[in-house]
């Protein structure tokens, strides 16, 4: 497939909605290109294992893929990240959430997430296991409403993890600011989900030890202001006249 030059410097749902998956795998080799042989293979390594474990998984409208590569490009373009075990964490964030027995690989014990995290451990390094390991949602109480089971496990996961919270607004910034790429009831309970999370990322993202550039922290603030408008066009919609 050919792809226009500009390929590199366009908008990542534009890549999505024109090229689909086959334009986001090249505009990850473009990205990784900056680094060095070694850096490559890994990144490549955990790109494959992504694919493998999300090979049958869908997004709504796209192959779940999609959203992965979004998030590892918006870390190495929009947030100048280097750190390679950054980048391929974020490439594997779902990994241990969604396919823990497929990672796990028949490892004994009943305790699959936790021989899931040994297994990526095994492969990408204890660190990579630990930023996923903080971006991994727990077992939700039943009992309880998950939504803000979810904020409250993220506020205590992403206070000792600085880079995990670099992961996790490039995730909320694809399910975020992306929401209007949703289509369904997901458009709102999407919304419901994610509005909350706002200000808990304003003040992370604020935070000293956020491994970021000013310049890309005010980057991230835009997105945050424009992931609350559109949870506001969604959300607040004034009510019809009778």
């Amino acid at each position: 497939m050919d792809f226009p030059p500009h390929l590199g410097s366009m908008p990542m749902h534009a890549i999505t909605e024109i090229h689909g998956e086959p334009g986001l795998l090249e505009r990850f080799r473009l990205e990784i290109q900056q680094f060095d042989a070694d850096a490559r293979a890994r990144l490549t390594a955990a790109l494959d294992l992504a694919a493998d474990l999300h090979r049958d998984d869908r997004r709504v409208r796209e192959p779940y893929l999609n959203h992965l590569l979004r998030v590892a490009i918006r870390l190495m373009h929009h947030y100048q990240v280097r750190d390679v075990d950054v980048i391929v964490a974020g490439v594997l964030h779902d990994s241990v959430e969604d396919h823990p027995a497929e990672l796990a690989d028949g490892e004994a014990g009943t305790d699959q997430t936790a021989a899931a995290l040994n297994a990526l451990a095994a492969r990408f390094g204890p660190r990579v296991a630990a930023l996923v390991a903080a971006v991994t949602n727990p077992a939700y109480d039943p009992e309880r409403d998950r939504n803000t089971q979810y904020r409250e496990h993220l506020a205590v996961s992403l206070e000792r993890e600085p880079w995990a919270r670099v992961i996790k607004v490039s995730d909320f910034t694809d399910n975020g600011v992306g929401v209007i790429h949703t289509v369904g009831p997901k458009v709102v309970s999407s919304a419901r989900k994610y509005r909350p999370l706002v200000p808990l990322f304003r003040d992370l993202i604020g935070r000293p030890d956020t491994p970021l550039s000013p310049a890309v922290k005010r980057h991230i603030f835009g997105q945050l202001d424009l992931a609350e408008e559109r949870f506001s066009a969604i959300l607040d919609q004034p009510a019809l006249p009778n």
